[in-house]
């Protein structure tokens, strides 16, 4: 089974060793990516196009599955414009290419209209405007048709010719165009598990950049588990063809610090300040040259021009922003079409740092001010603690720390309540649960202090909508602690 796989536009007008390379590695990421998923490809690059062979199917597979296999890794590509699969015959003169061609090509016009399309290259004795009237003239008399169309045809026949060679060509197919993977240099992309992330990272890979994974943990593992599950399919989907990272930097300690020491108008834009700082030490770490990050102008309160310029002030790093001018719908609409809106929409929702009053136009300086009243070495801290992984060991890591909790309505006598939201929130609901005991502990803090409790006590963990107990459920499960639960009670059950 072959294909006729025609490059990216911009790889064709490059000069001529520009474009050697880039067919190169459209050609060598096209045997990887398949190798990776188990298929057998024999591709030739030639000055324009790139003539994959995937050869016959195995036993016990039908052609059709093959077929469905191969156009799956050709449209997922970075590099490939379009493809048609191809049947490749030899031939001395027309009428011996149109006996050879004219079973496969002659049912296809049988009761439409249509036209004959021939591209040729090498010395012949007749044009392609010959050729196109010739062999459509038999088809058309030999097999019932609706007549010649050629402005818009039904059915379009296509026949290259190279030298002694004609490749007949089927149905045309959309590549996903862009630049092979790994043309464009090395970046990490901050990934959160939402739509912005996860259309911001594709669309740096589309680019031909090679793209590695950054995520700033927050909120515990299931929030972890569910970022790398999207890395992953966004890898294996896109970039299968190398190898990339996937880097884990423990961020609670910061998003404490500054829940408890600065004003909660600049907390947001204080937060991915140091997300910035964290991200430039990551890059120098393994080499990289930009970050990506999924902001789009004016989306969030953080995301205004002054905001977006504070941010940039702390790093003297690239940083990418490829959603820049998109509103909310177009991003869904792309994560749709690119799969990750599935993720997206499963994703438990992070607002740990989210202020009441943003200030969507601060002062450098008094955020440089607020800033100064955290801890020196955080970050460094932070980013000495980050784990990296390889993205292709994802799985196995999620098959690790996956472990499902315990959610219940009601309490049983002698469960304590943990409240984990933040300390704002906490100040302006305290949490009263008649004949239980209630903790204050803040997200932030429970990793590290819910070892000191009694453990042999059954432990509630609550919070507003149920999605950071649940997610510092399953951190305290992976640490070993099976006494805890989230609860997620009534309305009347809470007591403000």
């Amino acid at each position: 089974m072959k294909f006729i796989v025609r490059l990216f536009p911009e790889i064709s007008v490059k000069s001529k060793p520009v474009r050697t390379k880039l067919i190169r590695q459209v050609r060598q990421n096209l045997a990887n990516a398949c190798e990776r998923h188990g298929i057998h490809v024999a591709a030739i690059a030639q000055w324009d196009k790139i003539l994959a062979d995937f050869g016959s199917p195995e036993a016990g597979q039908s052609e059709e599955e093959l077929r469905q296999k191969a156009e799956s890794e050709l449209a997922s590509l970075p590099g490939i414009h379009s493809f048609m699969e191809v049947r490749e015959h030899e031939f001395q003169t027309l009428d011996d290419l149109y006996e050879k061609i004219k079973e496969e090509c002659g049912p296809r016009i049988v009761g439409h209209t249509f036209a004959m399309r021939v591209r040729r290259r090498g010395q012949h004795n007749f044009t392609s405007q010959q050729a196109e009237r010739i062999l459509g003239g038999k088809l058309g008399s030999d097999y019932e048709n609706r007549g010649v169309c050629l402005d818009d045809p039904e059915v379009t026949v296509n026949v290259e010719i190279e030298n002694q060679k004609a490749y007949v060509t089927g149905e045309r197919h959309e590549g996903m165009g862009g630049f092979p993977v790994g043309t464009q240099g090395e970046v990490f992309s901050l990934i959160s598990g939402g739509f912005d992330s996860g259309v911001s990272t594709y669309l740096l890979m589309h680019r031909g950049c090679r793209v590695n994974f950054l995520f700033f943990n927050l909120g515990g593992t299931a929030h972890e588990l569910g970022v790398k599950e999207e890395a992953y399919y966004l890898w294996d989907r896109y970039a299968a063809s190398h190898k990339v990272r996937f880097v884990t930097v423990p961020f609670e300690k910061v998003v404490g610090q500054i829940l408890e020491r600065t004003h909660h108008g600049v907390r947001g834009v204080i937060l991915k300040r140091m997300m910035m700082r964290a991200g430039e030490l990551i890059c120098r770490r393994f080499h990289a040259e930009a970050l990506v990050t999924g902001e789009s102008l004016g989306q969030v309160s953080s995301q205004t021009l002054t905001n977006l310029s504070h941010i940039d002030s702390v790093t003297p790093f690239l940083i990418l922003r490829p959603l820049i001018s998109m509103d909310k719908q177009q991003i869904i609409d792309a994560a749709r079409r690119i799969g990750t809106a599935g993720f997206a929409e499963r994703m438990p929702e992070y607002c740990g740092v989210i202020s009441d009053h943003p200030n969507v136009c601060p002062r450098r300086s008094f955020v440089e001010e607020e800033e100064a009243k955290m801890d020196a070495g955080l970050i460094e801290e932070a980013a000495g603690s980050a784990r990296a992984v390889d993205i292709r060991d994802v799985p196995e890591d999620i098959a690790r720390i996956r472990e499902e909790v315990t959610e219940v309505r009601s309490l049983a006598e002698g469960v304590c309540v943990i409240d984990v939201r933040a300390p704002d929130d906490q100040a302006k609901a305290p949490l009263n649960v008649p004949g239980h005991e209630v903790i204050s502990m803040p997200f932030y803090k429970v990793a590290a202090q819910f070892g000191s409790l009694d453990m042999a006590k059954t432990y509630a963990l609550y919070c507003d909508q149920g999605v950071m107990s649940t997610m510092q459920a399953k951190q305290l499960k992976e640490m070993g602690h099976h006494n805890v639960q989230v609860w997620r009670p009534s309305a009347c059950a809470v007591k403000n």
